[in-house]
């Protein structure tokens, strides 16, 4: 259950209330993800562990010539950490944490597509029945037949030190 003091991130529907988003899945959920946020979708890479890293970005990928943290969000969710398949991704999505831009790669069971979602087929996570953190759900959204979960990744990562996330991302 959310505590009444972590403010959640608001969701940045356009003019037209619209937002496009990159759909994925996740331990058999459909998530989705602001385009704008996506550098680049990857086939799975040689991960390098690093030690005493916590466990939600245990590893880090060359990226284009640059290091940068690979997080598990299987494991923000509480879910089962899936076995890497032909469909496995790496979504890198650029963030900003704590006024810094930090490049992340996320691992994904699948990716499906850019959608555009609209604000109206759209609800907050409820009170009761949601298996996962309530403060790592921003909203909710009906899209062909599923429910499909924007997570709050300001959320997520607020919980981990910022500095053991951006160590791993050396220019």
């Amino acid at each position: 259950m959310q505590p009444d003091n972590v403010p959640t991130t608001t969701v940045p529907w356009n003019q037209d209330n619209q937002l496009e988003v990159l759909v994925f899945d996740l331990g058999g959920q459909s998530f989705a993800l602001e385009a704008v946020l996506v550098r680049e979708i990857l086939d799975m890479m040689h991960e390098t562990r690093v030690p005493g890293a916590p466990p939600l970005v245990s590893h880090v990928v060359n990226f284009r010539g640059r290091i940068i943290p690979l997080a598990n969000l299987h494991l923000a969710f509480g879910m089962t950490v899936a076995v890497t398949t032909p469909d496995s991704r790496i979504v890198v999505i650029e963030i900003d944490l704590d006024g810094e831009a930090v490049m992340i790669g996320l691992r994904t069971d699948k990716v499906h597509e850019v959608a555009t979602f609209d604000a109206v087929t759209s609800e907050g996570a409820p009170v009761v029945g949601l298996r996962w953190r309530r403060d790592y759900v921003r909203t909710l959204v009906r899209h062909d037949d599923d429910i499909v979960v924007l997570p709050d990744l300001n959320a997520i990562f607020r919980n981990i030190d910022h500095r053991d996330i951006a160590v791993a991302s050396i220019n």
